[in-house]
């Protein structure tokens, strides 16, 4: 079958790692942006001068209508997809007290909803070739609560409960659905908290540092490979040891 990924919120980050691990692996990639065009086409440039396989596509997977355009470009230039990556998440550190509706709307919108709307989009050919992946991204603070994260936590506890309970619906159809819950990874959305905090962070981790984007990028593809066929609806948590 040919091996089309979709990974959301690809042009940095983890989702950059994963994007890149894939695409030298056999997979055909479309690269999923919002803001940083730049970065998503220095990707693809990057792709395309190893000879690999590639597009970039902008789309708030909030909105399911750019979700579904995305899907059918990919679709019609890659191929069916066969691997979801579902990556792309915002995060804010916010007091409870302080927090706004919209703020409360947005990341849900974005981080749960944004998982809604890409798995409805991908699920049909899936069903139809009775096969696929789905790989989610939660985060260790989706096992375990976190002060001036309530947002946020929430977000990524609801994405563990939708891939336990898709995994379980989808297998008898030969979909695997699985997660992955990152620790503290040093990228662009963690190096707003400051060095400071950063070094404190990395004291309290077991191995003495911070994650980097392309060991969850390891995960990621270990979870789409055969590798690991017999394995649904499990989380697989790489935080370093900082939760033990």
């Amino acid at each position: 079958m040919n091996k089309v990924a979709l990974v959301t919120g690809s042009s940095r980050g983890i989702g950059r790692a994963v994007a890149l691990k894939l695409a030298r692996n056999g997979y055909s990639v479309c690269i999923n942006y919002i803001e940083r065009e730049d970065r998503a086409l220095e990707l693809l440039d990057i792709l395309n001068a190893e000879g690999l396989s590639g597009m970039i596509c902008k789309a708030d997977v909030a909105d399911p209508e750019q979700v579904n355009m995305m899907v059918r470009k990919a679709e019609e230039t890659l191929g069916h997809i066969s691997l979801l990556v579902n990556n792309a998440g915002i995060a804010r550190q916010t007091l409870f007290q302080d927090m706004t509706h919209e703020y409360w709307k947005r990341i849900f919108d974005v981080n749960l909803g944004g998982c809604f709307n890409t798995i409805k989009a991908v699920l049909p050919n899936m069903l139809h070739e009775h096969a696929g992946c789905i790989v989610n991204t939660s985060s260790i603070w989706g096992n375990h609560g976190a002060s001036m994260e309530v947002a946020y936590s929430s977000t990524k506890h609801a994405i563990i409960g939708l891939t336990r309970s898709l995994a379980a619906e989808l297998a008898p159809s030969g979909i695997r659905v699985n997660c992955v819950a990152p620790g503290v990874i040093d990228t662009d959305m963690v190096k707003v908290l400051g060095q400071e905090t950063l070094d404190s962070l990395a004291d309290t981790i077991a191995l003495g540092r911070l994650g980097k984007a392309e060991e969850i990028a390891e995960c990621v593809y270990f979870l789409a490979s055969d590798s690991s066929s017999y394995i649904t609806g499990q989380v697989i948590t790489a935080d370093g040891g900082f939760i033990i």
